[in-house]
């Protein structure tokens, strides 16, 4: 009886031994993954023949300028673009060249589209100086499932660092400018100015808790469709260090998109929204919406981020010859009467941005 009880305990427990075995090799080595689609757009700069035009009993709505992008952007679950100007109230007031400030029913109607990644660091940061900074940095930080980066009302603010999650991936902005135009900011925090040693200090507080890092650059020579020596170098860098996405701003025209090693880098988007002259070949009102999937697979307790799907379309600032009627349309919506050559323009545009890489897919 003794030998009959010992081998039904040793195959029950063998038994239990195997199941246990089974359902480790289940769980534990069938990968998940999960997808976010970020969608990235350029400059909003946002001069008085836009707001003016904007401007409609007693209000002004920027909503149905961007209507012909609404069906582009609507189901991307990031959205990202550069506030070139300084959101102001009606106390602080509205201006133009050189020093532009807007109104916030602009950054409202951004929050209304979806934009939920906002670079603030860039040459018109300063603009308004100090009433500038904390009228746009209030008026952000009152959305809080939107992360903005590059512009901070304390320093306590900017040495936090800024991570959120959707769908299981966890993601971070952290945005820079090689500009001010020559104007001083009495500290450290209102605008973030490119350094090294910055960028490596940012880097560290994120790494290893965010699993993507996005980082704006605010950066090379205006109306130049060719990056410089300089974004070249610090492109290489941010890859360097571990950046995800390298998302260029500030030429105001569209320069190419390229990988280095496994770091997007995007150049420059151009302008989203500008109503900057359309004697140059148009170069000044065509921007560029670059969209790529973010996908993050996981075995175990060891997680992969991969970029795929990377794909781009063109977009038009239309208005009037009298700057009325402002609209932003993709190509794949124009006619000769809205864009005279425009399948040459789309062309010739869709070429600077495949001219590092012609495997870039463009709509």
């Amino acid at each position: 009886m003794k030998k009959i009880f010992i081998l039904t305990i040793c195959f029950f427990l063998c038994a239990c031994d195997t199941q246990v075995f089974k359902n480790v090799t289940v769980d534990e080595y069938v990968p998940t993954s999960t997808k976010l689609t970020l969608t990235m757009t350029g400059d909003a700069l946002v001069s008085p023949n836009i707001y003016k035009d904007a401007y409609k009993d007693g209000k002004y709505d920027f909503r149905k300028m961007f209507e012909p992008l609404v069906s582009e952007i609507s189901s991307s679950d990031l959205l990202f673009y550069n506030q070139e100007t300084v959101l102001t109230d009606q106390k602080l007031g509205f201006s133009g060249y050189p020093l532009f400030t807007t109104p916030q029913d602009f950054g409202m109607t951004m929050v209304n589209l979806g934009f939920n990644l906002v670079n603030l660091a860039n040459n018109h940061t300063l603009d308004k100086g100090e009433k500038g900074i904390f009228a746009t940095c209030n008026f952000w930080n009152s959305f809080p499932g939107i992360m903005t980066g590059g512009s901070s009302c304390t320093k306590e603010e900017s040495e936090t660092p800024k991570i959120m999650e959707m769908d299981g991936i966890t993601y971070t902005l952290l945005s820079y400018t090689t500009s001010t135009n020559n104007l001083k900011s009495p500290n450290d925090y209102y605008v973030n100015i490119y350094t090294p040693e910055r960028v490596k200090r940012d880097f560290e507080k994120v790494q290893n808790k965010a699993d993507v890092i996005l980082v704006s650059m605010h950066w090379g020579e205006e109306y130049r469709h060719i990056p410089t020596s300089d974004q070249k170098e610090i492109a290489k860098y941010l890859s360097s260090l571990g950046a995800n996405i390298v998302i260029g701003t500030h030429p105001h025209v569209i320069e190419p998109i390229e990988w280095i090693d496994d770091t997007l880098v995007i150049y420059s988007l151009g302008n989203l929204i500008s109503s900057q002259s359309t004697k140059d070949d148009y170069a000044r009102r065509i921007g560029l919406l670059a969209n790529v999937d973010i996908i993050k697979t996981t075995v175990e307790d060891r997680s992969e981020i991969k970029l795929t799907n990377l794909n781009t379309q063109l977009v038009y600032t239309y208005s009037k010859v009298d700057n009325k009627n402002f609209s932003i349309i993709p190509f794949s919506k124009l006619d000769e009467s809205l864009l005279v050559d425009y399948k040459t323009l789309k062309i010739k545009y869709d070429s600077i941005v495949k001219s590092f890489d012609n495997s870039i897919m463009t709509k």
